[in-house]
């Protein structure tokens, strides 16, 4: 894991303090020797009219460079940078990313498989309480 500041504007911190942030479906790409965190939504500062950014932009990452090479080498060998938390200390907003391997089609099936069992089997011991 690694820690990033965020590059961002007035309202966005504004925003981040007050909690509205999701960080689902979100990854980091690099792009010109630069990492950016794609898919971080922050929401509208509720008092921020006409200075308010776009929800969905990507955000620039404060890191190193012998970091993001390091990231590069990484993510040429199929592992993906995904953002873990996000957090404020001293005033400044930090992004935790995480190196990760995504799962196979077999593992998705096989927790899928999981899940359903277990479905079925709390019904059938909740049905068996009611009796």
């Amino acid at each position: 894991t690694y820690e990033a500041g965020l590059e961002l504007f007035g309202t966005e911190i504004k925003s981040i303090r007050q909690g509205k942030v999701n960080l689902k479906d979100s990854w980091c790409s690099i792009d010109e020797g630069q990492m950016y965190a794609v898919g971080v939504h922050i929401s509208p500062y509720d008092h921020g009219n006409i200075f308010n950014r776009d929800p969905m932009r990507r955000k620039r990452l404060l890191l190193h460079k012998k970091e993001i090479l390091r990231l590069a080498a990484d993510q040429q060998q199929g592992l993906s940078v995904i953002p873990l938390q996000l957090y404020i200390i001293k005033g400044r907003a930090k992004l935790e990313i995480g190196l990760c391997k995504g799962k196979k089609l077999y593992d998705k099936r096989a927790v899928a498989a999981k899940k359903a069992s277990q479905r079925d089997i709390d019904r059938a011991l909740k049905d068996r309480q009611r009796d």
